[in-house]
């Protein structure tokens, strides 16, 4: 014999035409489902479930289930109150974290909404379409929240709307520029970094990130050539590309003269290529004076030094290059 241990919900309006459903056990073969003593339709979803559509009707009424085997006990149902609102549906089920995206709701019982909520956070608008439709915008969130609607019979069920989290948009990054080795620090401007998993040059992955907060990231850059693109990734996707270009180190082919006395004062011309923005020409450990004449050329003068060979070397944001000597007599 079949029997009910609850209905959900346990009210509705007098007009009926709402869903009730029914749980219970040995709902096999049911033939009837009554409210009180009016037959309505109903779907049997399992042996333990039916999906009834209440009837009109007037104060509290018991609803039975008839099948082969007998009558149920029966389960009070309340007309007069309005009934709980059911959601079945959302389109979308994802948004930006921003919010604003139009979602529309169906279900049961809708008409009256007094409140749309995601995650406890009221809708930014709602418009009740109808009994079994409301359109909504959602407010800005995070992560997944759960979607209800309340009218005057209560607050419906819960249905899940994820937030997604905006791709990264990037600014700008400073230095612009730097040594092929890498290993300089530089700082990432932009937006939506919270949560970055990765800070790439090119294809390659920075040393070491930090982020210091949603528009700030500091990044150490790895060996590279050439020009290449930083882009940081998160949840949210990947952004956009600002340009970094690898400075090549300076490279010293000839000096002349050779050799110079040790009070310095010996002008030299160094011969190579790298040399523009360089920031420093050094005799061994000494620095000396310089004038960049080109990419290709500086005219140094020795500083002083004791006897004996110093290596040249000239210093550019690009790194260091050495290896003529010259010597000191």
């Amino acid at each position: 014999m079949p029997t009910i241990t609850a209905i959900f919900p346990t009210s509705g309006p007098p007009s009926g035409g709402n869903f009730v459903v029914i749980t219970g056990t040995d709902f096999v073969g049911p033939t009837t489902v009554r409210f009180g003593g009016t037959a309505t339709t109903f779907v049997q979803d399992n042996p333990a479930q039916i999906t009834a559509l209440a009837p009109p009707g007037s104060g509290t009424v018991l609803v039975t289930v008839t099948n082969s085997t007998g009558v149920s006990n029966g389960v009070p149902y309340t007309y007069g109150v309005p009934a709980v609102p059911t959601l079945t549906g959302l389109v979308p089920t994802s948004g930006p974290e921003a919010g604003g995206t139009v979602v529309v709701l169906t279900g049961t019982g809708l008409l009256g909404a007094t409140a749309v909520t995601f995650g406890g956070t009221p809708a930014a608008a709602f418009t009740v379409n109808s009994a079994t439709t409301i359109t909504a915008t959602a407010p800005p969130g995070v992560g997944a929240v759960g979607v209800t609607v309340t009218t005057a019979g209560g607050t419906s069920n819960a249905l899940a709307y994820t937030y997604i989290p905006l791709a990264p948009t990037l600014v700008s990054v400073t230095p612009a520029t730097g040594p092929a080795i890498g290993g300089n620090a530089v700082s990432i401007i932009g937006t939506n970094f919270t949560g970055a998993t990765s800070v790439t040059f090119g294809v390659t992955p920075a040393l070491v990130f930090a982020v210091v907060n949603d528009s700030l990231i500091t990044a150490t850059v790895p060996p590279g050539a050439g020009t290449v693109g930083v882009t940081v990734t998160t949840a949210g996707g990947t952004s956009n590309p600002v340009l970094y270009t690898y400075l090549p180190a300076p490279s010293v082919v000839v000096i002349g003269p050779i050799g110079g006395p040790m009070a310095g004062g010996t002008p030299v011309l160094i011969s190579g290529s790298g040399f523009t923005g360089a920031t420093s020409v050094a005799f061994g450990a000494a620095p000396a004076a310089f004038v960049v004449n080109s990419d290709s050329s500086i005219s140094a003068v020795s500083p002083p030094n004791p006897p004996g060979p110093a290596v040249v070397s000239v210093t550019t944001p690009g790194g260091v290059g050495g290896g003529p000597v010259f010597t000191y007599v």
